[in-house]
This record gives structure tokens, sequence and C-alpha cells, in this order.
């Protein structure tokens, strides 16, 4: 832009008349205060341009400066999330389980983890709203999160899920929004981390494979090949939803 005001009016020294190409040098020399002296302004309109320039350099210069060093400085959160959120008994009560992981060689400390649904539901009067519950979580807290967490809910009588089948969550429109707030342990910014299931992504009748493993000399063995595994269950009377095979 300014290569072509400097072409428009003229007055840089030992510019060829009407050349672009040393109008656009000069033009970078300007901006970036390089001054080597071969070619300046010689006119009071190349001056005023030259001024013009110099505002608009120091401008970009900090708003540049700004958003890289923001960019740059804000701690994220790297997290995986197991592609299927799974429902099965734990000790005779339906669960509803998925899997969270930190994909980053650090440790997220005090990390908080809330899960909403969201369903169509039908009011007394007939209308039809889409809603939302907070699910209770066996823990919704952990001192650090530096590999992976088994988040639970149990689905009893005061879980907005009780009674729900996989064909009512699917006319229903169920859809899960999980999020995680923690600390980096590095930096000790705020970061967070979030994902959705929907009632597709829910499978019945399934639990999550186990990652953490002995091996035979007594250490513990972390397989993250298995995150995102899950094992069919067995049906049973008041949980008749059997799997037919696992997922990956």
């Amino acid at each position: 832009m300014f290569a072509f005001a400097y072409v428009l009016v003229g007055g840089v020294e030992h510019a060829a008349p009407g050349s672009f190409r040393d109008a656009f040098f000069f033009s970078v020399q300007t901006m970036g205060t390089i001054g080597y002296g071969a070619m300046y302004p010689g006119s009071a309109a190349a001056n005023v341009v030259v001024v013009v320039e110099a505002i608009v350099s120091l401008l970009l210069t900090a708003m540049s400066t700004g958003i890289v060093f923001a960019k740059l400085s804000r701690s994220t959160a790297r997290c995986v999330f197991t592609r299927r959120a799974v429902i099965s008994p734990v000790d005779g009560v339906p669960t509803l389980m998925f899997r969270l992981g930190n994909e980053r060689g650090n440790q997220i400390v005090d990390a908080k983890i809330r899960v909403v649904l969201y369903r169509t539901e039908r009011t007394d009067d007939g209308r039809t709203q889409y809603r939302v519950h907070d699910l209770n979580l066996v823990r919704g807290e952990a001192l650090s999160l530096s590999r992976s967490w088994n988040v639970l809910h149990a689905i009893d009588e005061m879980s907005p899920l009780w009674r729900e089948t996989p064909a009512s969550m699917a006319a229903n429109e169920i859809e899960l929004q999980v999020m995680m707030v923690g600390l980096d342990d590095i930096t000790m910014q705020t970061v967070h981390a979030g994902h959705r299931y929907f009632a597709k992504d829910i499978l019945w009748g399934a639990r999550l494979a186990d990652i953490l493993s002995e091996t035979p000399d007594g250490h513990l063995l972390l397989d993250l090949r298995r995150f995102h595994e899950v094992e069919p269950t067995a049906p049973a009377p008041d949980f008749p939803y059997p799997t037919s095979k696992s997922s990956r």
C-alpha cells in the first residue's frame, strides 16, 4: 500500500521514476527502520507518507508482538477422551463411564470435571423444550491428571438417566457435554478441555478396557494403546443390554 503511495507522490531520491520495485524496497526500509541511506524522501509529499508509514509500522509492530506473546504464553490443555462412552453395571448399579487422558508430559493439578446432559423433554402443557441436567459423578475432582482418569456416573433414582434405554436416549436426542478445568503445573495457568457425546456415541452393555496391568517382574504397565477399547459385559435381569462385540 505504501509502495503505491510512493509511486503516486514521487519524491524518493535515487529511486527510478514510477518504479514500484524501488518504492517497495524503500517502504520496507522505512517500516523496518533500516535506513541504508541510498534512497530517502526528497519532497514534502514523500516525507508525509514516511511519517504516516512510521506511525503505522509502530502500531503494527506493537499489535503483532502482543498477539504473538499472548498466543505463545497461553497454556492450553491437550486432552483426549474415549471415542465412546459406555453404560454397564458396576457393583450392580448401572453406571455411565468414559475415560479422559492427558496427552502432554506435564500434569494438570487440581483438576475438576463436570458433565451435563441435554435432552428434549415435553412439558405438562405440551411444549417441547431442550433441557439441561447436571450429572453427579462418583469422583469429580483429582489432585492431578498426568495420564488417565475414568469418569463414572451412577445411574440411580436421582440420576437424569434413570429408566432411560438406548431407544429412549435416541428419541430424546440426549447429548452429554464434558468440561475439565485445572491448572498447568508448569505455568500455573488455568487450562480446560471439553468433549461431547451424542446418543449414538454411548455404548450399552460394555465397559472400558483396563489399560493398567502388572508385569511379571511386579512393575505397573500403562498400555495407552488400549485407551479407546471397550469390552462387552454379560446381560443381567436388571440390565438386559448386551453388545454383540467389543469396539475399538
